[in-house]
């Protein structure tokens, strides 16, 4: 039992996952000696204590994270995640996956990713945005809009970017607006970036159902986690004529095998905050990985497709929303049944194209109608999808290798084209 209990921790554990998927993507490329051990470490791992007088006066130390994993190809460009259980390893883990993200939509960003270990919904207004700013305040000497680009993440959004812009701003006296992305419109944000990780997805659903002749007409969908990203993805593929079946949250599921009524599901979790006891479907009590539809879209956190679960994935198209919701033993075994996995370096994309463009706009001073965004977008994501997918088919890998292996081909050019400062 205790060896069993070791296995399945490894099997959870976010950075010996991120670097399992590299190891392997890795071992498939000539790499130059010893250039395999500088892309695969990080570059600057960044620990804070951060002291928060709380609204009744006590003081509370949080400990804050950012990790710079590379930037070779421009700035290092990942989220701020706030959620109780932000450890070293999860945001060294994420940190390089916004690498290989980056690079295998060939943008100029390396990876980055910050978090603060606390539960935001535990925490007023005001205590949040003093732990915010003390939070950029201390990080504020890594921060900048040609070294570091941080964005929202799981527990942050637009509001938390907008305190994280105005404390870097008032430390540099100068409004900077490119230092963050994913901020309100008002203060330099990018029409279609709030969609921009769904819409992502669903770009990537469209691509995968034509290579596999399979209708998105009609076809079944379950999402798990009916945030900013799963809703999104939902409402758009629901527009392209796909189902929702089954939707998941924190809160529980439900599910109705003739379709459930999405905009009327966004709308009861906006006032409910959660799926769960919605009308329109019937509450589910199995786990929504499991449940036999034609398009799974995990988009929560990571960890739910396990080696324990994956023999019941009914799926045939993994979309992951989400950053790491498959571990490696379950991609095996998905991969041995025939299910189509679209990862997430690649599927959940969308967002960090949508960041760039942001960055790019701020940096000109000049922004674009929306329409303009979301076409940028999907010329992006499609190329991508088929840059991979051509590299899948030439070397008779997954997906999920092949994509690791087209940003690993990418990072390590750069490399040698730059040569390595020693």
């Amino acid at each position: 039992m205790a060896a069993e209990g070791v296995n399945i921790q490894k099997e959870l554990n976010p950075l010996a996952n991120a670097e399992r998927q590299f190891d392997e993507a890795a071992s498939k490329l000539n790499l130059p000696a010893g250039i395999r051990e500088i892309i695969k470490r990080p570059r600057r791992t960044t620990i804070v204590s951060l002291p928060l007088q709380m609204d009744d006066g006590s003081f509370k130390i949080f400990t804050g994270y950012r990790v710079q994993h590379s930037i070779v190809r421009g700035p290092a460009k990942g989220g701020i995640r706030y959620h109780p259980d932000v450890t070293r390893e999860e945001v060294e883990a994420l940190a390089a996956w916004m690498t290989w993200k980056c690079a295998v939509v060939n943008i100029p960003f390396g990876g980055g990713k910050g978090g603060i270990a606390c539960d935001p919904a535990k925490l007023s207004k005001g205590e949040l945005e003093r732990l915010t700013r003390r939070y950029a305040a201390d990080l504020s000497d890594l921060f900048g809009p040609e070294s570091d680009v941080p964005a929202p993440d799981v527990g942050t959004n637009e509001q938390v970017m907008a305190w994280v812009m105005d404390t870097y701003s008032m430390h540099e006296r100068r409004t900077e607006t490119a230092v963050v992305t994913g901020k309100p419109l008002e203060i330099g944000g990018s029409r279609g970036r709030r969609e921009a990780t769904g819409r992502g997805v669903l770009f990537c659903v469209r691509e995968a159902c034509g290579h596999l002749k399979m209708p998105l007409d009609g076809a079944r969908m379950a999402v798990q986690g009916f945030g900013n990203v799963g809703s999104v993805a939902a409402d758009l593929l629901a527009r392209d004529g796909a189902k929702l079946v089954a939707v998941a949250d924190v809160t529980g599921a439900v599910h109705n095998p003739a379709g459930l009524d999405v905009a009327a599901l966004i709308r009861y979790q906006a006032d409910h905050r959660g799926v769960a006891g919605f009308t329109g479907g019937r509450p589910l009590t199995t786990p929504i990985v499991e449940h036999d539809c034609d398009i799974l879209v995990p988009a929560a956190l990571e960890n739910q497709i396990t080696q324990d679960n994956a023999p019941r994935v009914k799926a045939k198209i993994v979309a992951e929303g989400a950053n790491g919701p498959t571990t490696p033993d379950a991609d095996k075994i998905l991969e041995s049944r025939g299910t189509f996995v679209i990862p997430d370096i690649l599927c959940n994309s969308g967002g960090v194209t949508v960041s760039y463009f942001e960055w790019v706009q701020n940096r000109m001073g000049f922004y674009w109608p929306e329409r303009e965004v979301n076409d940028r977008l999907e010329q992006t994501m499609v190329q991508a999808f088929h840059d991979v997918l051509a590299k899948a088919l030439e070397h008779r890998v997954s997906m999920r290798v092949a994509a690791f292996m087209v940003a690993i081909e990418r990072v390590v050019k750069v490399i040698m084209l730059r040569g390595v400062y020693a």
